[in-house]
């Protein structure tokens, strides 16, 4: 699914130049990459754009574009901190990564300054960077397509009974197109390998021994790929709905397959909520929620939901963009009562909201899409040249998941078309040497996005990992969904200790309606939990 937004640029950036100096300690890593070497030191200017956000710092790293090549060409990486409230009993750097691929940090830390990250912050710097490629980055991707019309997930979505397979492929071609004539050899060199690298430059420039880390979704890929390349330079690290990192990059059909299936498990235990309490689902569905939302899309297949001739975009509301439209407010359970509100609103002919929602969250001119295939697609290993396998897959998840099939199989094409590859991503193993420090993994049992299975798998791909589960429904579990989660992850990344073996927490988010918002679509975006990516 695709990565948070940006919100705003800041150009008073400064540069870390890489190149000639002194190389940096420990940096070889167990793939056999040459170690990086340091000019001069992070320089850091004021960034903040609101008062939460004062006291945020950026800077700009000038970095290899290819580590076999230090001295060809460049990417730099924006990076931005903000410094521990509690100078005498700081411990380091806390870097993070918000997932994707292709979620930025730099715009978050200025906009929301610590953020969720505000009770961690006393004691640890907090960091976060751009990826090569991303936001305030540079080159940063972007295929400048409508993502409506043209992007991998465009509408309308294909079914085994109406794909004209010319027309599709000859879509898809053009995306695929439009993504390498308007980037550059950028696209070669964004694996999660690369990014793990540059962080690792980024903790040496910051001057940290062993750097501190917590990722969510794919960022516990980058995690899992660093404390595998790297399992002596990190002091603590927790990875949030986890995925399988092995089955992510080697077989990615079963991967967005298992997803998939996720996301119709979440539906599902969505519409059994909404018939247990429907004031909070605003009246959708009666008794029987499921069925009702079956029904809404026939009948928006038949006759597409007006939405009102005064609103911004007043075209109608299609069955494909009520799908579209559920697929980001399942990611978290605080929007489950404005998605009630917005079905039961379609269900009695009035589809302005959703369409308002989609014109400024989801089809959009932000490359997130961009950054999500790009970058996936430089370093998974997918099937390449047979186009029948794709077609099969294709018609195979139709009738396999009746309400998500666009998430994977025909999407998938795309990836099957895709010649820039990184020939320095890192494919495995993915393992935690008994001798490092242990990472914390964090699952949650009903997680749409990043099902639970994946991050039992990568506790046992990574071998020295402890898992702590949270029982719940939504996409990553630290920040505000458990306070026995916000804690024992605190206390891991503060002091060390793991918790118990087999812990188990408790989700404490209520399900409670959403509020009747103005067809506004700026509006109507602020009241989403905007995902984190995949």
């Amino acid at each position: 699914m695709n990565a948070c937004r940006r919100v705003a640029v800041v150009s008073t950036l400064t540069v870390l130049v890489l190149g000639a100096g002194t190389p940096v300690a420990g940096a070889q890593d167990r793939a056999g990459e040459p170690p990086p070497t340091l000019a001069a030191p992070l320089a850091w200017a004021a960034c903040g754009l609101s008062e939460e956000a004062v006291g945020v710092e950026c800077a700009t790293a000038d970095l290899p574009m290819d580590y076999d090549e230090p001295g060809g060409e460049r990417v730099q990486v924006a990076v931005a901190r903000i410094p521990a409230a509690d100078p005498a009993k700081r411990i380091g750097s806390l870097f993070f990564n918000f997932g994707g691929p292709g979620g930025p940090a730099v715009d978050y830390l200025q906009a929301a300054g610590a953020g969720v990250f505000a009770s961690l912050n006393q004691r640890f710097d907090i960091v976060g960077f751009d990826p090569r490629g991303v936001g305030q980055s540079t080159p940063a991707i972007d295929c400048q397509v409508d993502q409506e019309t043209q992007g991998i997930y465009s509408v309308p979505v294909p079914t085994p009974l109406d794909i004209d397979v010319d027309a599709y492929l000859a879509k898809v071609q053009g995306y695929v197109d439009a993504c390498l004539a308007n980037n550059g050899e950028i696209l070669e060199h964004v694996s999660t390998a690369n990014v793990a690298r540059d962080m690792d430059v980024l903790r040496a420039a910051l001057g940290e021994e062993r750097l501190n880390y917590i990722g969510f979704s794919y960022g516990t890929f980058l995690g899992a790929t660093y404390a595998s390349l790297f399992p002596d330079r990190y002091r603590a690290m927790v990875l949030d709905g986890a995925l399988d990192a092995d089955e992510y990059i080697n077989d990615p059909f079963s991967s967005i397959a298992t997803q998939t299936a996720a996301l119709e498990t979440a539906l599902a235990r969505f519409t059994e909520a909404c018939a247990v309490d429907q004031v909070a689902c605003s009246g959708f569905g009666g008794a029987d929620p499921y069925l009702a939302y079956d029904q809404l899309l026939a009948a928006a297949e038949t006759a597409p939901i007006q939405a009102d001739a005064y609103t911004p975009d007043p075209r109608p509301v299609t069955a494909d963009d009520i799908r579209t439209v559920t697929v980001p407010l399942l990611y978290s359970k605080q929007s489950w009562g404005l998605l009630g509100l917005l079905l039961a609103e379609a269900a009695a002919g009035e589809g302005s909201t959703i369409r308002a929602v989609l014109d400024q969250f989801v089809y959009t001119d932000d490359p997130g899409a961009d950054l999500y295939f790009t970058i996936g697609a430089s370093e998974q290993r997918y099937p390449q040249g047979d186009l029948d396998v794709y077609l099969d897959r294709g018609a195979e998840s139709w009738a396999s998941f009746p309400h998500f099939w666009s998430n994977s199989g025909y999407a998938e094409i795309a990836y099957a078309l895709w010649p820039a590859h990184d020939e320095d991503a890192f494919a495995g193993p993915f393992d935690v040497p008994e001798t490092s420090p242990t990472p914390l993994v964090i699952g949650t049992t009903y997680d749409p996005a990043t099902p639970y299975s994946g991050a039992v798998r990568l506790v046992a791909d990574l071998g020295n990992a402890r898992l702590l589960t949270m029982e719940g429904d939504g996409h990553t579990a630290y920040g505000g969904n458990s306070a026995c989660i916000d804690a024992a992850a605190g206390t891991y990344l503060i002091d060390g200790l793991l918790p118990a073996e087999g812990t188990v927490c408790q989700q404490e988010v209520p399900f409670v309606a959403g509020e009747p918002v103005p067809v506004e679509a700026s509006t109507a975006t602020q009241r989403l939990g905007r995902p984190i990516g995949r």
